[in-house]
């Protein structure tokens, strides 16, 4: 069974960006989509971003479209959340989870990462 670790939290200022990291043991990350979710305190779990296992095909929720990207790095094993612009509303715990192919619905993923915190202030 895959396991996942996700990286690169922090708290920042309205504006700044960051980059998380979903790094795989256990598995080879290439051979599953990826997706990347976030819940706030008192919400819902979120779709964010996803990417195929066999090709870019991505899937972006409207509310990060032309702010956040999503790419793989084989060699590392690991897929990155590139997140600019960030906005006090992104402000969640982000998690990634691998399912066998893309999708924005969090029940088609099989394993979850345990989540990094990202806090936006204004």
């Amino acid at each position: 069974q895959v396991q996942l670790v996700e990286s690169g939290g922090g708290q920042v200022q309205a504006g700044d960006s960051l980059r998380l990291s979903c790094a795989a043991s256990g598995g080879t990350l290439s051979r599953y989509a990826v997706g990347w979710f976030r819940q706030a305190p008192g919400m819902q779990r979120e779709f964010v971003m996803s990417i195929e296992w066999h090709n870019d095909r991505t899937y972006s929720a409207d509310s990060v479209e032309g702010r956040f990207s999503i790419a793989r790095d084989n060699a590392k094993n690991t897929v990155f959340l590139q997140m600019n612009d960030l906005k006090p509303e992104d402000t969640a715990v982000y998690s990634c989870a691998v399912a066998p192919y893309i999708s924005r619905y969090a029940s088609q993923y099989l394993a979850w990462g345990q989540g990094t915190q990202v806090t936006v202030s204004s």
